[in-house]
């Protein structure tokens, strides 16, 4: 009997059923992991990705976001209908809550990206996850780089390189003590141009802030920032309207836009593809304060 020849899986395929197996992996594993959703791309392809995976049930793990208080609202009313439209559990926890009963205080830089690390830390203990699902890829930055699939974080959510297990074969530890949690990252092999392209194989719908429109900015430190209570613009900084999209979305007060045109997915598939820097290497002013910016952040328990 002669055997049909088989179909090898295209690049984007073969990314998708490893991102799947890793969710089913999870959950198999880990009692309560969550799923990290922001509205920003990589956490949408992540959501379409678990809903695949367990289809035709209903996504059998919670949603978490933390809220800085600086979040883009276009990025956040997405968040909001796509949870409502699929009938999602979605938990947040607020970095102003914080800053209110003065537990944290505001940065000089105005800046509250790295204060979403305590709020982590406590949402991961009180609802007692033992596992958290990220969107973090390697090609983003040095420190992510170096983060294996499944990244074992201590009782205080803080990495040590030091501490990485080996990932042979597609085979995942997520053996860890009481107290500890495992930080999980399907999309690690993915790059963004493989997310872009997914999201048009997918047709997955985005925010509008991901293609050009036009918006007051004023320039710093190379990048285009937004106005607004955290510290801009200084003097000599001067707001002007630019035609910008963002390639990254964050807290509002370290992400910068880029000038673009791209009005389509197809426009910022064939802009990313000739662009020489990462995205947050060209719009995260907080991953430039210094070269292990990120790496002491995630140290400390940053995701």
């Amino acid at each position: 009997m002669t055997l049909a020849p088989t179909r090898r899986l295209t690049h984007l395929e073969a990314l998708e059923a490893e991102a799947v197996h890793i969710l089913r992996e999870t959950v198999g594993q880990f009692e309560r992991p969550v799923l990290l959703f922001s509205g920003g791309k990589d956490s949408i392809v992540m959501l379409h990705l678990a809903r695949k995976a367990f289809a035709p049930a209903r996504l059998p793990i919670p949603l978490l976001h933390v809220d800085t208080g600086h979040n883009f609202p276009e990025v956040l009313r997405y968040r909001d209908d796509i949870v409502a439209r699929h009938g999602l559990d979605l938990r947040v926890v607020s970095v102003q809550d914080y800053l209110d009963r003065g537990v944290l205080a505001e940065r000089p830089d105005g800046s509250r990206n790295a204060l979403q690390t305590m709020p982590l830390v406590d949402a991961i203990e009180d609802n007692g996850f033992d596992a958290v699902l990220g969107g973090a890829r390697r090609d983003e930055e040095k420190a992510r780089a170096k983060e294996r699939v499944f990244s074992l974080r201590d009782e205080f959510g803080a990495w040590d390189p030091r501490r990485q297990r080996p990932e042979l074969w597609n085979l995942y530890n997520g053996q860890h003590a009481p107290g500890e949690h495992v930080r999980i990252f399907p999309l690690s092999n993915w790059t963004e141009l493989d997310v872009w392209q997914y999201i048009v194989r997918e047709s997955l719908p985005l925010p509008a802030i991901y293609f050009a429109h036009e918006r007051e900015v004023f320039a710093r430190n190379g990048m285009w920032l937004v106005a607004g209570p955290w510290g801009g613009p200084k003097p000599g900084e001067v707001p002007q309207r630019r035609l910008v999209r963002y390639r990254t979305v964050g807290d509002m007060s370290c992400t910068g836009a880029v000038e673009s045109t791209a009005a389509t997915v197809a426009d910022v598939i064939a802009e990313i593809s000739v662009s020489r820097r990462s995205e947050r290497g060209a719009s995260r002013a907080d991953d430039q304060a210094s070269e292990a910016a990120m790496e002491d952040r995630k140290r400390e328990g940053y995701f």
